[in-house]
């Protein structure tokens, strides 16, 4: 069974970059989709970005050209490297991840595994 735990979360200024990390202590890893969303105060949980097996990604509107997910299979690991942080982006981040290789859900229903969640917060 997935196990996942994230790391990397912490209190930044605007503009400024932080690197989350995912790793799978269960070691199976490689035959789920893995995803990032985000939470904040109020809000619904929402997708932030996903990737598949073969290094496919798909990110939300909200963080292109700012957020890249990857993944090191060897490392049972992903991460979310965040640039240009805003305040906008203050948030519970959640490791996530769904069986299948090929197809990134965006919704959060359609996960099975989450971590425990990792805080950013984003000050001007």
């Amino acid at each position: 069974q997935v196990q996942l735990v994230e790391s990397g979360g912490g209190l930044v200024q605007a503009g400024d970059s932080l690197r989350l990390s995912c790793t799978d202590s269960a070691r199976t890893f490689s035959g789920y989709v893995m995803a990032w969303f985000r939470q904040a105060p109020g809000k619904e949980r929402e997708f932030v970005a996903g990737i598949i097996r073969s290094g496919g990604t798909k990110h939300a509107d909200s963080v292109k050209g700012r957020f890249t997910i990857s993944r090191d299979t060897s490392k049972n690991t992903v991460y979310l490297q965040m640039n240009s942080l805003k305040p906008e982006d203050t948030a519970v981040y959640y490791c996530a991840a769904r069986p299948g290789p090929w197809t990134i859900k965006t919704g959060p229903n359609e996960y099975n595994y989450w971590g425990q969640g990792t805080q950013v917060t984003v000050s001007s």
